[in-house]
């Protein structure tokens, strides 16, 4: 840590509230000083001199204990023990002009790359070149003393831009504290936002060819020379990761540059994905990223694609992976973009990437968010309306339906069944989501048992109403059944199927995957027993009444020969037909539920299960007209024929 030593001043005179406020700021420049000397050393001044010639001097040696900077009248003095490999010893003559007696320099300290440069008159003198990076380095340098004012020296000394002294010195110390330098870079790179530029830049700097490495990643720095023609090659093995999840990368022949004679592609391996990984995402980065860049110049709509092959561990179903590029260029921080880069899936753990330019690459893996998680509202809403209108339209015909009770007819028995079923469902279907939202688990428990009943008992009752139906057409006359028989198999049938699954009903979330608000309801829960059930219960019941209800209309289609077979078991056909499409054609629609068929999928079976009851209504309504049409016919026409027909249409009705 820095020593700062707070000069008096006039204004600190003045009340001890003032005295105060000077201590706490001295105190928080200390600290912003500390958090700076994270990683180089910088420390500039002003060197007053003498008129005559001046000369940099410089004396440097292995080791980490300390750093010298001094001047006096003719000579700027750089020595001490901080390198790792770099041992110099020489006297430079600067420039100097006889009508100035003071020059500005600064000295730059990079640890990690040994790389010392001192700048007098924004000219560069570089005492230390680097010679790659450095595991074990000299770093943390804090000020350790100070010569005593004199008549020359440095003036307004500073660190990190940060002032020491006002006065002159002849001579400032400081001492360092030897660390794991690459470790140390790899954790200040990766708490801010440009620290996989600040990998990049050093590694620029090192000036290496070949191998470089370091904790959070590994480069490669490659020589295109003239007649390249591309290149295939896998980059260094890192220590922390698995040689066969190393990517492999194609350089194209295009990367040659026509004007210089000689191209550096360098080629970084991050391991460290924190580097790259946006702060509020729902995709990950997977396994490492890759970036590429060639000395000073800009690569981008190359004629061949440059191909990384990356190896990962395998996706779960409901994932997707793409191939997406960072352009530092565009975006100061992290922006994934999906130009410029083909996706080729090669298998579960292997995808090659074929981009047009050169910048920083990986593959994205994001949850595939599905048509009930970005329509979530759309549906919800359309949900709601389609229930509220079939329950409106139910309790309409059930009205009307209880108005003809005295008319002693079994069809009226089994339509009532149905329309109640309906109502039963809507109802539980309208509350299912606030009760859910409620948070009561018993009282959820109870609607999840109450909607996954009244949804089997109006599969029941179809059923029952179809078999009818078709008992008629066959008998040509109305059944003698009881009616306990129809109540049994519409409603008492389903509490055994209830009591045979068990327990499986509770809060569920509605998949919602993006949606920033959750949606809950009241349902089975979601276990490899409580799907059987769904699928074994629900999907088998409903493939009875589509295939006996096709079976049924193949038979009435059979005993249509002529015009007046038609007219006598049209309604029988058409009732038969209603029902089996209003299961069928709803609960069929799943088995398209696939590709960009999905979203249609979903809002279709929304809409056409929530108005089930409207269906029926509409149903009955084109039935009694064509009873009223056959009854009209029938008094204008005695023939027994006609009267046989109205006598089985009143027996379905």
């Amino acid at each position: 840590m820095h020593i700062i030593r707070c000069q008096s001043t006039p204004f600190m005179k003045q009340t001890p509230k003032t005295l105060k406020m000077w201590i706490i700021t001295c105190l928080l420049f200390t600290l912003v000083l500390a958090m700076e000397n994270d990683r180089n050393f910088k420390m500039c001044g002003t060197w007053r001199h003498g008129n005559a010639h001046q000369n940099l001097s410089y004396n440097l040696k292995t080791g980490c204990e300390s750093i010298e900077i001094s001047a006096n009248e003719s000579t700027l003095s750089i020595q001490g023990r901080i390198t790792a490999k770099c041992t110099k010893s020489s006297s430079v003559l600067l420039q100097s002009n006889p009508l100035q007696n003071q020059s500005q320099f600064c000295v730059f300290w990079e640890p990690l790359l040994d790389l010392l440069i001192v700048e007098v008159n924004g000219k560069n003198y570089t005492l230390c070149e680097s010679l790659g990076l450095q595991g074990t380095c000299c770093t943390d340098l804090s000020q350790s003393s100070q010569e005593t004012p004199g008549v020359y020296g440095i003036v307004n000394g500073s660190i990190h831009g940060d002032i020491i002294r006002y006065d002159v010195r002849e001579k400032y110390i400081f001492r360092g504290d030897t660390i794991n330098c690459k470790e140390k870079f790899c954790d200040v790179a990766s708490q801010k936002p440009s620290g996989a530029n600040m990998i990049e830049e050093v590694v620029m700097k090192s000036k290496k060819i070949g191998r470089v490495e370091l904790p959070c990643a590994q480069s490669t720095t490659i020589e295109i020379k003239e007649g390249f023609t591309g290149l295939n090659f896998t980059l260094p093995v890192s220590r922390t990761v698995s040689p066969n999840m190393i990517p492999s990368i194609y350089l194209p022949s295009s990367l040659k540059s026509k004007s210089r004679s000689t191209s550096k592609v360098v080629c970084t391996y991050y391991t460290d994905n924190t580097l790259f990984q946006r702060a509020s995402s729902d995709a990950v980065v997977l396994d490492g990223i890759v970036g590429l860049s060639v000395e000073n110049e800009i690569i981008k709509n190359l004629p061949e694609p440059v191909r990384i092959r990356f190896h990962h561990s395998a996706l779960p179903t409901n994932y997707s992976r793409r191939c997406v590029s960072w352009d530092i260029r565009k975006d100061n921080e992290v922006n994934w973009r999906y130009d410029d880069c083909e996706t080729v899936k090669i298998h579960d753990t292997e995808t090659e990437c074929c981009c047009y330019r050169l910048t920083y690459f990986a593959i994205l893996a994001q949850v595939e968010q599905k048509a009930t998680a970005r329509h979530l509202k759309a549906l919800t809403f359309i949900t709601a309306v389609g229930c509220a209108v079939s329950l409106v339209s139910c309790l309409v015909l059930f009205y009307w339906l209880c108005k003809r009770r005295k008319e002693r007819d079994q069809s009226l028995l089994v339509r009532r069944g149905l329309v109640l079923a309906t109502i039963l469902l809507c109802l539980c279907f309208s509350l299912t989501g606030a009760l859910g939202n409620a948070g009561n688990e018993t009282v959820c428990r109870i609607t999840g048992t109450l909607l996954h009943y009244s949804l089997l008992s109006t599969l029941c009752w179809m059923t029952v109403e179809m078999f009818h139906t078709f008992f008629v057409v066959v008998s040509v006359s109305s059944s003698n059944l009881p009616s306990w028989v129809f109540y049994l198999a519409g409603f008492a049938l389903v509490v055994c199927r209830l009591l045979s699954i068990g327990d499986i009903y509770g809060l569920r979330k509605t998949p919602s995957e993006g949606v920033a608000s959750q949606y809950f309801m009241c349902w089975i829960l979601d276990s490899d027993k409580i799907r059987l059930a769904h699928y074994i219960v629900i999907i088998g019941l409903t493939a009875v009444v589509v295939s006996s209800g096709a079976v049924m209309l193949l038979f009435v289609a059979t005993k249509i020969r002529n015009q007046l077979e038609w007219r006598k078991n049209r309604m029988a056909f058409f009732s038969i037909w209603g029902l089996t499409c209003l299961s069928g054609t709803s609960w069929g629609l799943c088995l398209f539920n696939f590709g960009s068929f999905s979203e249609a999928v979903f809002f279709l079976f929304c809409t056409i299960n929530s108005c089930l009851g409207a269906f029926h209504v509409l149903r009955y309504y084109v039935l009694e007209q064509m009873k009223k049409r056959c009854e009209l016919n029938s008094d204008g026409d005695r023939r027994g024929s006609v009267m046989l027909q109205c006598t089985d249409d009143e027996s379905i009705l």
